[in-house]
């Protein structure tokens, strides 16, 4: 939710190290050669060491007290609570360091260091607040919607008009049973069964479930209905009895919310997984550039029509992407599962019951059945996997009419980047039917980890060799 404020944290984070390194430079300069061993006149500790020894301390010691904290930064207030005992902390342990060192300091340039620094460190936080509350970023707010009026609920939406949380703007309340005689702080603009058309009508990014727990089997209900919708979902305390895989608790204001719908890799995991992605992917472009000739020359060569093939996919959290592929198939043919899937005679169970992939298709073409034999159609993917579409390894990128037959489970798979190769690709690929398809994309999902896409990346190697189930 908070995510708007990475970039503001690292420029914070920056703005700290320089400076306070740059101010501890200044003071030195002016009150003459600042570290000298006690008792000895002739040698003196370098400069450098101290500048450092404060940069690397300053910048460790607010990490782990929380000054950088997400959700403190657009608040003035909790970003000078934490950095006036974090800011003495470290103060009381760099003077602790001379003394014990035997580091000679004026405590002159101590005490004006400490207090200029403090003061410094403060005043970009100060127009920091005062420019994500009136600046551009406010504009640029996503769209709340808070799905009941409870007492929780209730109070979260005077959380966000009153704090004004900068990146928040509620749309409204979403019930079929409004409070009789509350004067609300935003409007009802629909019931419980309007919610996913409201998502899309409104432009919706957060939904907000505020249900008592008594009401915990209408909270399960909306998240189901959301579970196709690009859409982050949140859950107050209130239905904590309700059971979910995948959450994360964050604070607005005084109030704790609970994310489901957070991305599950995060963090370090996700910079990991990004790094090797991007590494491995631009290597393979290296290596493969002559192939890519070669293969665009016999595409050409063999039937009319584009060379790559552009085709919508689903990727994370159901946003939709343009997966690139060599095209294997008579032009103006590739979409055929998909038309049968949205005719007009055609029901909802007919369009889920849509085959999938056949071996004898009469659309391949003659290099295009090659190119699938080998998996080759799928180098162009490397190219998507750069852009940040989708992941070397992940749940497969599935097609949006496919989407609309899931089952609420289904849904886990998004979670996660869909991948160029992936558990159920190594697992059978083409040969096994959809349902199980699926249950290989959440095994990925619920037990990801470096070394699992390690293995699935050798395993593929072995898989395109023998080329079973790769129509």
């Amino acid at each position: 939710m908070f995510r708007h404020y990475h970039r503001f944290k690292l420029m914070l984070m920056a703005a700290d190290v320089v400076f306070t390194v740059g101010l501890l430079a200044a003071l030195t300069q002016y009150g003459g050669s600042l570290p000298r061993i006690a008792g000895r006149t002739d040698s003196a500790a370098p400069e450098w060491f101290v500048f450092l020894l404060v940069g690397l301390l300053w910048h460790a010691l607010f990490a782990m007290m929380g000054v950088y904290e997400l959700r403190k930064i657009p608040d003035f207030a909790s970003q000078a609570g934490s950095l006036t005992s974090s800011h003495a902390l470290a103060v009381l342990m760099l003077t602790g360091f001379f003394y014990f060192t035997l580091i000679e300091v004026p405590r002159s340039i101590v005490v004006c260091f400490a207090v200029a620094d403090y003061l410094a460190l403060l005043l970009p936080r100060y127009f920091l607040s005062l420019y994500l509350k009136h600046g551009q970023l406010g504009a640029d707010r996503e769209r709340v919607l808070i799905v009941g009026t409870s007492e929780s609920g209730l109070s979260m939406a005077q959380t966000i008009i009153d704090k004004q949380v900068p990146v928040l703007k509620l749309i409204g309340f979403a019930d079929n049973v409004p409070p009789e005689g509350r004067r609300l702080s935003a409007p009802v603009i629909g019931g419980i069964e309007d919610v996913p058309r409201l998502v899309q009508e409104y432009s919706v990014a957060v939904v907000i479930l505020a249900f008592p727990e008594n009401r915990g089997i209408e909270a399960r209900s909306a998240i189901e209905r959301l579970e196709s919708l690009p859409v982050r979902i949140y859950i107050l305390p209130d239905v904590l009895s309700l059971a979910f895989a995948q959450s994360e608790v964050e604070r607005i204001g005084d109030l704790v919310v609970i994310g489901v719908r957070e991305p599950l890799i995060q963090g370090h995991r996700r910079v990991a997984k990004r790094i090797m992605d991007v590494t491995l992917s631009l290597l393979g472009l290296v290596i493969a550039w002559p192939l890519f000739l070669l293969i665009w020359i016999a595409i050409r060569l063999d039937s009319p029509g584009p060379v790559i093939f552009v085709a919508k996919r689903v990727g994370l959290n159901g946003k939709i992407f343009d997966l690139y592929k060599f095209r294997t198939m008579t032009a103006g043919t590739e979409n055929a599962q998909a038309d049968a899937a949205k005719a007009p005679t055609t029901t909802k169970e007919e369009a889920c019951r849509v085959v999938y992939k056949t071996k004898d298709d009469p659309r391949i073409t003659h290099v295009g059945r090659w190119l699938r034999k080998t998996s080759l159609d799928e180098l162009p993917q490397l190219f998507n996997v750069i852009k940040g579409d989708m992941s070397l390894v992940g749940p497969r990128p599935e097609q949006p009419f496919l989407t609309e037959c899931y089952d609420h489970w289904e849904w886990q798979r998004l979670l996660v980047p869909p991948g160029v190769t992936g558990w159920w690709q190594v697992s059978g690929r083409g040969d096994l039917p959809m349902h199980l398809n699926a249950q290989y994309d959440i095994y990925y999902v619920r037990n990801y980890s470096v070394w699992l896409d390690l293995k699935i990346l050798f395993k593929t190697i072995g898989a395109v060799l023998k080329g079973k189930g790769a129509y």
